[in-house]
């Protein structure tokens, strides 16, 4: 049954559903933590995310969702990234793919439809499920090593998936794979989770974002039907890339590393309120070296806020954008964000690298923005490029 946030949650404003996100918040923030120190999966956010209706916030109202653009998502992204930065990834991947559901030709009109009323309905996510072992990010090019192959009943799925973002809870896989044609074709296929020869290995131990639940996927001739291909392409029409996709996908992560940033500032504002050392007998904030330093953060804070509200506002205006400029955004942003956080640790010194303090967390957590694709080297090498018309 529809869960009683989901009912007439089209009749509601989008300012509510961050007013839910901010009351979420505290909970999610207590909990991280712990998360965090045992690399366990926040099952209980989801459910709570679920009750509130923000899982179905970018489900066009249509179907039942809020029909929140890019602008509200980015900004409960934000929220949420500041109390738990594993959560708002996960969340962040799903919001992507409705959003991108609901704009795209290439889904049919009766699948987007079941997976937009699973999300009003329950706890139903879905990712991409695109990076392998030998291949990397498909950003930097190559084929697959995922494969497709067709039969007269379905297609028979056989590959290995890393980094898939929240796999413990996932209910959809958006697989990348080519087919086993003469001449191969790639795209996404849609797998349902739990499927007979899908397993979940639980490899993800990483440095930060430890309660992501990244974990690999691996698929052994599953059988999925023929109505599972979803977008399949020759190589060569996929050079260009999906620029609405592309424009979610950096601001969003955008949005959560800049929530980030935010969680160590505010932490730095009440540790230089109430550290008071003997040699300087009053509190740190006293101190014109630390008042700059925090100024220089706001500054960079202001940066980012004005760029991620005002490009997805672009975005939902409909305004022609380019991958290259969110590109941009997500670099500026996150570089930002990890800024920031280096700028907290260099006023704090063992305090915030102590496990007892949050900062160390945040610092680990910021340092990922940076390997998501696009990553700095890419975006940097195109805009040279397109500087010298090469």
């Amino acid at each position: 049954m529809v869960n009683s946030a989901a009912r007439g949650r089209t009749a509601q404003s989008e300012p509510d559903f961050v007013a839910r996100a901010e009351a979420l918040a505290e909970g999610f923030a207590a909990r991280a933590a712990k998360h965090d120190r045992e690399a366990s999966f926040p099952f209980e956010n989801f459910r709570e995310l679920s009750e509130a209706g923000l899982l179905s916030l970018t489900v066009p109202a249509s179907h039942g969702g809020a029909g929140a653009g890019a602008k509200y998502a980015a900004r409960v992204l934000g929220i949420i990234g500041k109390a738990d930065a594993s959560t708002a990834l996960v969340l962040s991947m799903h919001y992507i793919n409705h959003l991108v559901m609901a704009r795209g030709a290439n889904w049919p009109a009766w699948l987007s439809r079941k997976l937009a009323r699973e999300a009003v309905e329950g706890i139903s996510l879905i990712n991409a499920l695109r990076v392998e072992p030998e291949l990397g990010s498909p950003a930097r090019g190559g084929l697959p090593a995922t494969i497709a192959r067709r039969t007269e009943t379905g297609w028979r799925l056989t590959g290995h998936k890393i980094y898939s973002t929240g796999a413990p809870i996932l209910e959809w896989y958006l697989v990348w794979a080519r087919t086993d044609e003469a001449e191969p074709r790639v795209g996404q296929f849609l797998v349902p989770a739990g499927l007979p020869g899908t397993r979940i290995v639980e490899t993800w131990d990483h440095h930060g974002l430890r309660a992501s639940g990244s974990h690999d996927v691996v698929f052994d001739d599953v059988v999925i039907p023929l109505d599972s291909e979803i977008d399949v392409r020759k190589p060569s029409d996929w050079r260009g890339p999906d620029v609405a996709q592309a424009t979610v996908h950096t601001v969003f992560v955008a949005a959560i590393y800049d929530g980030v940033a935010r969680a160590a500032r505010d932490w730095l504002v009440t540790f230089l309120k109430h550290r008071v050392p003997a040699s300087l007998g009053a509190p740190l904030a006293t101190l014109p070296r630390a008042q700059e330093i925090l100024g220089a953060i706001e500054a960079r804070l202001a940066v980012n806020a004005r760029l991620i509200s005002s490009f997805a506002g672009d975005f939902d205006d409909g305004a022609a954008l380019s991958a290259g400029e969110s590109n941009v955004i997500k670099l500026t942003v996150t570089n930002n964000a990890v800024a920031v956080v280096e700028d907290a640790l260099s006023l704090t010194g063992n305090h915030g690298l102590s496990r007892a303090n949050p900062l160390e967390r945040h610092y680990r957590d910021v340092l990922c923005g940076r390997v998501h694709t696009p990553q700095d080297d890419s975006t940097r090498l195109a805009l040279g490029r397109a500087a010298l018309a090469l």
